[in-house]
């Protein structure tokens, strides 16, 4: 596995990847038309090649002999969302789900961690999604407060994870 900074040609991978993820963790009974075109809308290769121009913005990727296994996106100046603290947000982090627990994920947060400066990095994940909460608090990060994702006039509960700053 190696791991580098996401460039242009990597839009279409990471639109791929991250409609294999997001439906494989979040939809357990079925795709409804509501997720089917909400995944369609935002998981495209432009608005990848979007994302990856975004000043401010680093994503980095790991990659096999055949294709993206993961990526970690990370925005730095993202206030906490709950208190306002300064710090940087991991925006998207993804791994392939076959490949969980080989240390892909471990290996790609340690990565982002380590080009940002010093302070307070956040995220959001599902509130049911046990299985990231776990990885985030055993790496660190602690849970601070709870927030809303939106799909059109639906909401859905997450959780704010902090790792650094003030407690």
């Amino acid at each position: 596995m190696k791991l580098r900074p996401a460039d242009l040609t990597d839009a279409s991978s990471l639109a791929a990847l991250s409609a294999k993820v997001w439906l494989g963790t979040y939809l357990k009974q079925g795709i409804s038309a509501h997720f089917a075109d909400y995944v369609l809308a935002e998981m495209t290769a432009d608005r990848f090649r979007s994302k990856l121009r975004e000043p401010g913005t680093a994503t980095l990727v790991a990659e096999a002999a055949d294709g993206l296994t993961g990526y970690i996106r990370v925005t730095r100046g993202r206030p906490v969302p709950d208190t306002g603290m300064p710090a940087s947000e991991i925006s998207t982090f993804y791994v392939r789900p076959g490949q969980q627990g080989q240390g892909i994920g471990s290996a790609l947060l340690d990565a982002a961690l380590a080009r940002l400066p010093e302070g307070a990095v956040w995220l959001t994940t599902n509130a049911e999604n046990t299985k990231a909460i776990a990885f985030y608090l055993s790496k660190g990060f602690r849970q601070t407060g709870e927030t809303l994702f939106r799909i059109g006039a639906e909401v859905y509960p997450n959780v704010i994870l902090v790792r650094g700053g003030q407690a």
